[in-house]
């Protein structure tokens, strides 16, 4: 039953692409098929929850410097239990930027990803199976730079190549264009 939430989110949701089609198959595949699919503790993969955090004039996203993955990202994190995926994005937007007044544009789904993570010495190598929100917040408002990262950046969406060529955060910003 507490998979139900996301298996509707997922059948109201329209995909941008035929990659983007595939994973939401794959996802809502797994989803089915693991009750314990928001656990951390699954260690084929888990659900992860993510905010595409934009400013008020829709000009700049805010970025993170996974300190992990060395590489700049949207914010999120594992949902450790939680089937509120939506909430699971407010938490890591909060927790990872220090912004009290992020809100969600949308209950609906922005974006999802599935993508390989690597093994670790505390993990083995296992699927985030990520969806994705459309927060807003106001860019002048200080960040507080969390443990999970290196640096958080407001990046203007014409200057997002400068710091991800990474697929999924290249599609994000197309759907930012639509």
């Amino acid at each position: 039953m507490h998979r139900i939430l996301l298996l509707e989110k997922l059948d109201a949701y329209t995909a941008f692409d035929q990659a983007e089609t595939r994973m939401c198959m794959v996802l809502e595949r797994f989803v089915q098929a693991n009750p314990r699919c928001f656990e951390r503790s699954l260690d084929i993969g888990h659900i992860t929850g993510s905010a595409w955090i934009v400013d008020l004039g829709r000009t700049h996203v805010l970025l993170t410097h996974h300190r992990k993955l060395d590489r700049w990202l949207q914010l999120g994190g594992h949902a450790d239990g939680d089937p509120d995926i939506l909430n699971v994005a407010w938490r890591e937007a909060h927790e990872e930027s220090g912004l009290e007044h992020v809100k969600p544009v949308s209950e609906q789904i922005y974006d999802l990803d599935v993508h390989a993570i690597p093994a670790s010495a505390k993990e083995p190598a296992h699927f985030h199976y990520d969806v994705r929100f459309l927060f807003m917040a106001d860019r002048h408002t200080p960040l507080v730079i969390s443990s999970e990262s290196k640096d958080l950046a407001w990046v203007a969406v014409a200057d997002i190549e400068e710091y991800s060529v990474d697929d999924s955060i290249l599609r994000m910003v197309h759907k930012m264009r639509r």
